[in-house]
């Protein structure tokens, strides 16, 4: 037994030295396949984050220029909006001048051929003679005696709040214009905008 002790430990050894050989092999088989794996997936990765990096680079560019349209888009408006508001101001002056001239005008004479000119614009705008006719107090005389002229026409007893002019009803109450000179003023504001945008050059 104590004979083919040393026998049987060598071959121990040997078999021992094999499978540790054999298994540093496969360890650095393993090592070498891993390492070759993962250089493939590296060489294979570059392109795709170089591709990446160019897309970021594009999204990036194509955000910028779009905040500086924006910018520059909300300058215009800015500009436009202080032209609108200019325009704005220049017009409701005009117009204040305009009313304030109205509530002194003397109501004879030119008042008087404008009072007739409104009815008869309303008349023809109604299709009808058979008319009513409101004012405020300071016109109603005036109107009173133009009403003379038309076949058909009656003053109402109530007055109206405005500058001057006239709200025309039919008789039957189905329809109603209103040519006051306050109404007449807010049909031409948008007239005369446009026409100081366009002398200006302000879009409207």
């Amino acid at each position: 037994m104590d004979e083919r002790h040393p026998l049987t430990s060598n071959s121990l050894e040997v078999t021992i030295d094999k499978i540790l050989k054999n298994t540093e092999n496969d360890v650095l088989s393993n090592i070498k396949s891993a390492l070759d794996d993962s250089q493939k997936n590296l060489d294979d990765s570059v392109p795709k984050l170089e591709a990446e990096y160019d897309k970021i680079l594009s999204d990036g560019k194509k955000e910028a220029e779009k905040i500086e349209k924006q910018i520059i888009g909300s300058a215009d408006i800015e500009a436009r909006n202080k032209q609108l508001m200019a325009l704005e101001e220049a017009v409701t002056k005009v117009f204040s001048k305009a009313l304030d001239q109205i509530a002194n005008t003397d109501r004879s004479g030119d008042y008087s051929n404008l009072i007739k000119t409104m009815i008869e614009e309303a008349t023809q705008i109604l299709g009808t003679s058979e008319i009513t006719v409101s004012t405020n107090a300071k016109d109603k005389d005036v109107v009173q005696s133009t009403l003379s002229q038309f076949s058909g026409a009656e003053m109402s007893s109530d007055t109206i709040d405005c500058l001057g002019g006239v709200v025309v009803k039919s008789k039957d109450g189905a329809m109603t214009f209103d040519n006051t000179i306050d109404a007449r003023i807010e049909r031409l504001k948008p007239l005369i905008r446009k026409e100081i945008a366009s002398k200006f050059g302000v879009g409207e």
